[in-house]
Formats: structure tokens, sequence, C-alpha cells
């Protein structure tokens, strides 16, 4: 009689190895196997962006000795060099426009905008993106650390060294007390029952949006107390002049005129007044003054000659080079602007332009019309395909089924296409052209997400081949190319008058990353039924990290008030050294020169142990 195999539990974990299986395991493979590994490993598609490195590698590179490694790392490092410029470019060309001008529509300030509006901008599609792939990645705190802690300590500090600049003291303070009070409340609720529950997480949504209900809050006050203060200057200025009269009156057009400048964003030109020094320097310059722009009320027939050069103003949107620039050009420089050319052109067919610096506010006419149809559809196509894909395959193949989503944009896109079309003039932009900056901002904000995304993937996958701890890769690499993108759009805000909107993004971006996205994936998870342990969220290095971005926050925090809230080279110089701090510490742990700062294992005394063992003989 035959015997019945029954299966046990060696068998059924077998059962589901290629789908638990690390992708990144086949590095032990021999390079013969590899290719059938990284086919069959679910993890390969799932960890995968806009490229699957793994499968280049050892199937369509065949690498079968470690110098061709080498040369695929190389190439995929110049692709790293590309992604970077990419982002530079959007930010510096679209977002920064875009951003200026959406702040300004909504009457916001300076500060108001860099916690809302390009705070959340940096930080929702990478929430988007945990989300959907919360059943096949850890949630690691000292990840999100990381990134918070290179975002406010070594981002801000660029940004001080850069652009020195005078703080707002309330808003300055408020929102380091608050980012203390975040991480600490977090970093206590992990530590003491060793995981969240439903009603910490819930606790930490409303901690944020206390925070931002008070920013709200404080500027309607502001804007309340011009209101109170003009009005007391116009009564004063109807009466006869007297010494106490005239002394109000300049008290109160000094406050006027502080108060003025948090009133509502301001349009500035790119361009300073005064050369920016390039060499490297601890001393503190004169901040950097940027003009306003004023802004044109363009006003045209609309009966005679509509499209007037219609397709000669189209190819001169897209145009790649400048040819001006190009005339002027050195060598290097010319070959600099022949490698971003790919990039100018996709960017300028698929992002609006509205800039008020540019001649008719970068209005287009055919360009416009065809973008107001062609940019929702590839935005939610690609981002249904990269973003809210079935992760058992590969991008490009969910596109054709997704391709339905942009028709169906197009069905709303293509009639108010058509009505701008015969609205519209070519010599002077519609009344309606700062709706452009809409898809403007979502069109940036994508690509310069998903060009920080395959940075991610790129470092990941480069750890792995060379062999590095996939704990040390996460918070000091790859948490620093997770970030490069919000490190473009900061600076390059910084860079053109928006100093203290871009600093206060550094703040309200971790603020958002560690009280919402933190709480919001483990809550998640909680509810699928995964079990998060605080060990297994802080590895070897949440205790450190926690220890050094408190101290650094703390440290901000004294500088601030005894520089009286004027941010230097010196104390930006000081706050990037805390990160370098972070970064050698982390070095060492992976080296194993010094022990990780957590809870150790008890360890017994040998004469202790001798004894006993002798007792029980």
């Amino acid at each position: 009689m035959a015997t019945v195999y029954e299966e046990n539990d060696m068998d059924k974990e077998f059962a589901h190895f290629w789908s638990k299986v690390n992708c990144y395991t086949v590095i032990r493979f021999p390079y013969d196997e590899r290719c059938e590994f990284v086919r069959k490993a679910n993890s390969c598609v799932v960890g995968s962006n806009f490229l699957p490195y793994m499968h280049l590698m050892a199937c369509n590179f065949r690498c079968v000795n470690r110098f061709e490694e080498h040369v695929f790392v190389s190439l995929f490092m110049i692709l790293s060099f590309v992604l970077l410029l990419c982002m530079g470019l959007v930010a510096h060309i679209y977002y920064s426009p875009a951003l200026k001008v959406i702040s300004r529509m909504l009457h916001l300030n300076d500060h108001l905008a860099g916690v809302t509006i390009m705070a959340l901008c940096q930080t929702i599609p990478d929430l988007l993106l945990q989300i959907t792939i919360v059943n096949n990645r850890d949630c690691v705190f000292a990840n999100y650390v990381a990134s918070s802690m290179f975002e406010v300590m070594f981002t801000g500090g660029l940004v001080c060294y850069l652009t020195p600049f005078q703080m707002h003291s309330f808003n300055t303070v408020r929102d380091l007390l608050f980012l203390i009070f975040g991480l600490a409340l977090f970093e206590l609720q992990l530590y003491t029952s060793g995981e969240l529950s439903y009603f910490e997480g819930l606790g930490m949504i409303l901690v944020y949006v206390v925070y931002l209900v008070i920013n709200v809050i404080d500027f309607f006050l502001i804007k309340y107390t011009l209101k109170v203060l003009r009005r007391e200057l116009l009564e004063l200025n109807e009466m006869a002049d007297s010494p106490e009269r005239i002394e109000r009156k300049r008290y109160l057009i000094n406050e006027i005129n502080e108060l003025a400048k948090e009133e509502r964003v301001k349009i500035l030109k790119r361009r300073t007044t005064r050369t920016r020094q390039q060499n490297f320097t601890f001393m503190t310059q004169l901040p950097n003054e940027h003009e306003r722009v004023e802004i044109q009320k363009y006003r045209a027939s609309r009966y005679s000659r509509m499209n007037q050069h219609l397709f000669r103003e189209f190819l001169s949107a897209i145009k790649p080079i400048n040819a001006e620039d190009w005339s002027h050009a050195s060598m290097s420089l010319r070959a600099f602007y022949l490698v971003r050319a790919p990039i100018v052109v996709v960017c300028a067919i698929y992002i609006p332009l509205v800039n008020y610096e540019e001649p008719k506010n970068g209005w287009s006419k055919l360009l416009n019309c065809i973008q107001l149809f062609l940019n929702p559809a590839i935005t939610i196509v690609l981002g249904k395909s990269l973003i809210f894909r079935n992760r058992g395959q590969f991008w490009y193949s969910a596109v054709p089924g997704d391709c339905i989503y942009g028709v169906y944009s197009m069905v709303l896109t293509v009639p108010f296409a058509i009505f701008v079309f015969f609205h519209s003039d070519t010599r002077a932009p519609p009344k309606y052209h700062w709706i452009f900056s809409i898809l403007n901002l979502t069109g940036s904000v994508f690509i310069i997400f998903q060009c920080g995304t395959e940075l991610c993937v790129i470092f990941e996958m480069v750890g792995h081949i060379y062999g590095i701890s996939s704990q040390f890769m996460s918070v000091t690499v790859i948490a620093i190319a997770n970030s490069l993108g919000n490190l473009a759009t900061i600076i390059v805000m910084a860079l053109h008058g928006y100093e203290k909107m871009a600093y206060a993004a550094t703040l309200g971006s971790p603020l958002f990353i560690i009280l919402l996205h933190c709480s919001g994936v483990i809550t998640l998870k909680k509810a699928l039924g995964q079990n998060i342990s605080f060990r297994s969220m802080s590895g070897d290095y949440g205790g450190i990290l926690y220890i050094l971005f408190t101290m650094g926050l703390f440290m901000t925090l004294m500088w601030t008030t005894l520089l009286n809230f004027n941010a230097r080279r010196s104390v930006g110089i000081l706050s990037m050294s805390v990160f370098g701090l972070f970064i050698l510490y982390a070095t060492l742990i992976n080296k194993e020169i010094i022990s990780p700062f957590q809870h150790d294992a008890l360890v017994i005394d040998a004469f202790e142990s001798c004894v006993n063992m002798l007792l029980h003989l």
C-alpha cells in the first residue's frame, strides 16, 4: 500500500518562497543562475519603480563577473546624475513659479505656504506610495527620522548658509517646539508600549491638525491686526497733527510695514540685484535682494488675428537650447546644454509654464491648449501605473489597461481645451491663465517625486551589490536620496528669494512625516494584522538618531533665540555638521567599532556563573 505524503511546516514555507524571498538575495547566487531567480522572485517586481535593475543586470546585461557589475553600476550612476539634473531643472523652471503663483492666489504668506502647500507637495506622494506597498515593505521609524533629520539639519542649514535671512521669531519657535514634541511623543509611545495603538495613532494625527489650525489662526490674526492698524492710521491722518499723534503714526507705520511682510506672498525676480559670492566662506554677507515683479494685465482684442504666429510660438516654447546662450557658452557648457536638451523638451511639452517673469507670463496658446488634456492624462495614467499598480507586474505592463483612465480625463479636459483655444489670443494670456499653475505644480511634483524614488531604488541596489548593510544604507544613503527632491525644491525657493518659505518647509515636512506618515502607515499595518515591535522599527540606529536629532532641534532653538533669529552662515555649517556627526556614528556602528545605542541583553558575571554551576553539581 502506497504511503501518502503529508506536508510539513517546511513544505508550507517553501510553497510561498518566491513571494517572500528578498530579490537582492540573488547576489549570493552563481552568475549563471541569477536570471532564473529574478524572474521568479516577486520582490524583484515589487521593489522596482521605473527600470527593473536586477532583471537588467542578470538577464539583459548578463553580468558574469565582478568587473561587469562595476560597469553596470557605473552606467546607472550616470543615470542618477541625469535624474538629479532633471529634478533641478524642473524645480528651477517650473516648480518655483507655480508655487509662487498658487500661494499668492490663495492669499497665503511665506510661512503658511511653506508648512502647507510646499510641505504637503513634498510628503503626500511618498505617503500614497507607502500605503500601496504597505504589505510588501517594513515600516522603520529610524528611516523616517533619518530623512527628517537630513531635511531639518542639513537642508535647513544649507538654506542658512546660501541665503542668510531674518527669521520670523514666533513661527520658528512654534514649529521647532511642535517638532520636538511630536518626535518625543512618538518615541515615548513606542518605547513604553512597544507598539502604536489606534488611539495613539489618532492622537498623533490630532496633534498635526492642531498644528495646522494654529498656523491658520495665526495667519488670520496677522491680517486682522493689519486691518485694525491701517484703520487707526487712516483715522489719525484725518485728525490735526500733535506730537503724540505724530509719534503714534510713526509707531503704526513701523508695525504695519513689519506685519505687511507676513501678509501675502510676493512675486519676486529669481535673479538678485547683488552678485553672489561663490567661494566657500564662514562670513555672513548681506541678505540677497530680489526685485518685485510687476504683474502685467494684458488686454488684447479677441476678434482680430487671434492665432497670429501660432506655430512659431509653439516651436519657440519647446526649443531646448536658447540661441543666444549657445553662442556665448563654452565647450563644456554646450555639452551640458546638449545633455539636458531631451529633458527640456519633455518637460516643456508635459508641464505648462506660468511665470510672471517671462514674456506673456509664459503663455503659449497652442502648447497650453494641448497641455490642458495631455498633462492630466499622462499624470493619471503614469501615476496609476507607477504608484497604484498591481505589485505583481511591472508598470509598463499595466499602462495599456490604465490608459482608459486617461481617456476618462479627456472627456472633461478636451472640451475645456477647445473652449480655451477659441476664446484666447496668442498675443496675451487669458484672465484664467493662473489656473494652469495647478497643472504646473502637479506635473512638477510628479516628476520630482519619481526621480527621487528612482534614485532610492538605484542606491538600494548598489548597496546590496557591494554587500553594505541594508540598515546602514536605509538611514544614510537612501534617506538622503529620498530627500534629494525636497532638497532641490527648497534650495531653489531659497535662492529665488523665498528663504522663509523654504525654511518653514524644512520644519513642516518632517512634522508631517513623523505625526501623519509614520503613525498612519503603522496604524494601517496593524489594521491588516501585521505586528510591529519597537525593536524592528528602531533598528540599530534608531536610538542614536533620536538623541542627535533632538539635540540638533534644541540647538537650533538655542541659536535662533541667541542670534535674534538671524540665520547666519556659521550656524548653517553648525546645523549641517550635526547630520555629519550622525553619519560618523552610523559608520562606526556599521564597522562594529562602537555598539548601537539600544537595550542589550543582560550579561551575567562569568565568576558568578561558574559558582552557580559548581553549586548545582
